[in-house]
């Protein structure tokens, strides 16, 4: 039997992309005078693409809804190739090698732009680790809808597959996909892992490839 596919969400899974966020974020409320976001603040804002995001932002500082489109327009122009401040969570490279090394077939199904996510996965060397990147743009939908997921398994060619992700909205997809879910617990969610019901749970990523052996039998 053919290795399980191993599919990952990226913000708050792979890489903590918070701060690189939260810079250009609080480059465009400087140039409106407004105070500027804080950490915490910016990460209850990620899970739902850059659209929702300036939607939150918008909210939290009482920007007009006539300044979204100029405003998104401006944030993923600066979010190409913003990397500085991003680094990869612990274990992730040998964790990737491991399943690489043993025949996982491996995947990216995030909402994060699809070109700003293989430049930042190019920066970690990481992306020739992945068959495919299926972004919050490659589609007409994103998730929690499962198309995206259910993309990455078709361009994968295989059914048998996991998913790995730090939040509800990754529970809600993979659910939807009628897929595993893998929870890692040191990202972006909003509520306790009680609630959101992963089928294995983990902190660390040298934990990933033996929680992975066990979920494929």
């Amino acid at each position: 039997m053919a290795p399980v596919a191993v599919v990952f969400d990226l913000d708050g899974t792979l890489i903590d992309s918070a701060p690189d966020i939260r810079g250009i974020a609080n480059t465009l409320l400087a140039a409106r005078d407004l105070p500027p976001l804080d950490l915490a603040e910016t990460v209850s804002f990620i899970g739902s693409g850059a659209g929702v995001f300036i939607e939150r932002m918008r909210a939290a500082r009482g920007i007009p809804d006539s300044a979204h489109r100029a405003l998104l327009e401006d944030f993923i122009a600066r979010y190409e190739g913003a990397v500085d401040l991003t680094q990869l969570y612990p274990g992730v490279k040998e964790a990737l090698a491991a399943f690489t090394a043993a025949g996982h077939p491996l995947a990216i199904c995030t909402n994060k732009p699809e070109s700003p996510a293989r430049q930042v996965l190019a920066h970690f060397g990481l992306i020739d680790s992945f068959a495919t990147v299926v972004g919050g743009d490659s589609l007409p939908v994103r998730k929690p809808d499962p198309g995206p997921l259910l993309e990455s398994l078709r361009r994968l060619g295989t059914d048998r597959c996991l998913y790995v992700g730090d939040s509800e909205v990754d529970a809600e997809t993979a659910q939807a996909a009628r897929l595993p879910f893998f929870l890692y617990t040191q990202g972006y969610r909003k509520t306790g892992v009680a609630e959101i019901a992963p089928a294995a749970a983990f902190d660390h990523f040298s934990a990933l490839p033996g929680l992975v052996a066990v979920q494929a039998g």
